[in-house]
């Protein structure tokens, strides 16, 4: 006999309608991050601090390793910023990176601009990135830093219009507006070399991604920050460490404080950013501009594992959200939107996932055409929406794979994930059996060598 209590209509029916309260929720959250795109991306005016005097110092520091894709036009982004104040700073770990013959030539076609080379790194956690970081971190002239990876090119403005943003008297204005802390850039990807997994990438990033990024960011109930650029103060890292618990600021630093702190952990992009938020209750802002990501040598198997990866950490970091996660996307939401209008209007749930996967496709180009400044371009048409598609069928099957493990491979090495996103080194005993996980694991030890924080806050 079965259970009257699981069969009973009224069950169905509570089920159902909390599936649309969801589903309506979550159209909310994309249409908001699809008028935010409109509104803030589609008119970026000028800064008066391009050509002011009294512009505040910045110390724009670029981690480098190797030859990345579109480097040189990346790094001759920051030698052009329209702005009357600032060093750059381009450090390697080794003497011998080829990224110095890039860094060298753009020095002698700028010699106007103040830029050092800072050779050497100082290992204070696992985090290569970090590692890089601190001995620029340290040399740096100016309280203000700009952290920009080097595989992200910019536009002339960018750094007069997100210090205006930093430096804003909020606080002496408003006091009971937060001040801002921390002024982050949404990424926008282009794919170079026409590989599967880089087309698959720049479909996410530029889509659902920003869409969500953009929603989440001007809600603002908790920090959402990727790394690829961020503007913030060195006076403020130096107050943090990563607990996340409130401080004020008559209370000593007892311990390590600063970006130091922040070696043992795989995200340190936005733990650097969670620690900001939480322990000075401060704010985070995005700028008008986009950190165009250039992606080069990615396979699917490659955008696979940078999936699992991050979703690992965040596990860790985040878990009501990581397994909220599966309920917030395209496939997952509109088939719980579907059974639930059959099951109480009757509505055949074909026509309704034809109508739905239509709207959501608009709205994800109309997201593109905000970041990029124009429509996506007819000849791209048709990879963009393979590559869209196949993102959208990969979300559910990556996420069910990364919430099983919780060990990662990142630049040939393996780490376990602990708590809050820290990572612990692991041996090379192989953990899976049959062919297909060799093969994939495989594929993930093989992965890029470049730095990849991107990864994602959401």
């Amino acid at each position: 006999m079965s259970n009257p209590t699981f069969n009973s209509p009224t069950l169905y029916s509570a089920l159902s309608v909390v599936g649309l309260g969801w589903y309506v929720v979550l159209w909310s959250i994309g249409l908001l991050g699809c008028r935010i795109g409109r509104t803030r991306y589609r008119l970026r005016p000028g800064s008066p601090l391009a050509t002011s005097p009294d512009a505040p110092g910045v110390s724009i520091l670029r981690p480098l390793k190797g030859l990345d894709t579109n480097l040189y036009e990346n790094l001759a982004s920051t030698f052009v910023q329209e702005y009357p104040n600032f060093e750059i700073l381009l450090s390697v770990a080794d003497e011998d990176d080829q990224a110095l013959t890039v860094v060298r030539e753009l020095m002698s076609q700028y010699p106007q601009v103040n830029a050092k080379i800072i050779i050497g790194e100082e290992i204070v956690g696992v985090n290569p990135k970090v590692n890089n970081l601190v001995k620029s971190y340290r040399q740096a002239t100016h309280d203000i830093l700009w952290v920009i990876d080097s595989n992200i090119s910019v536009a002339p403005g960018t750094l007069a219009r997100a210090v205006d943003i930093l430096d804003e008297p909020s606080m002496s204005q408003n006091p009971s507006k937060k001040r801002v802390a921390l002024v982050h850039h949404v990424p926008f990807a282009t794919e170079h070399e026409g590989y599967l997994g880089a087309q698959v990438e720049a479909a996410f990033l530029n889509t659902n991604h920003a869409k969500m990024y953009l929603a989440i960011n001007t809600v603002a109930f908790e920090s959402c920050v990727v790394g690829k650029s961020n503007l913030y103060r060195r006076s403020d890292l130096e107050r943090v460490n990563g607990s996340l618990k409130p401080r004020k600021k008559t209370d000593p630093n007892e311990g390590e404080y600063g970006l130091a702190v922040f070696g043992n952990f795989l995200a340190e992009d936005n733990m650097i950013a969670s620690a900001l938020w939480h322990e000075l209750d401060v704010r985070h802002d995005l700028s008008c501009d986009v950190a165009h990501n250039a992606i080069g040598k990615m396979t699917l198997a490659d955008y696979v594992w940078r999936r699992v990866r991050w979703i690992r950490v965040r596990k860790h970091m985040v878990l009501a959200a990581t397994i909220l996660e599966p309920f917030t996307e395209n496939l997952v939401a509109s088939s719980i939107a579907a059974a639930s209008l059959n099951y109480l209007f009757g509505v055949s749930a074909w026509v309704f996932l034809a109508i739905h996967h239509s709207a959501w496709l608009w709205v994800d180009l109309d997201v593109y055409e905000s970041l990029a400044g124009y429509p996506l371009p007819a000849h791209q048409r048709w990879k963009f929406l393979g590559a869209w598609c196949i993102r959208e069928m990969l979300t559910l099957p990556i996420w069910i794979l990364a919430v099983c493990g919780n060990e990662v491979t990142w630049r040939g090495k393996r780490y376990q994930v602990l708590r809050a996103g820290q990572v612990r080194r692991r041996g090379t005993e192989g953990t899976r059996n049959g062919g297909f996980w060799r093969w994939m694991w495989r594929q993930e030890g093989d992965s890029l060598s470049q730095y990849e924080p991107i990864d994602e806050a959401i």
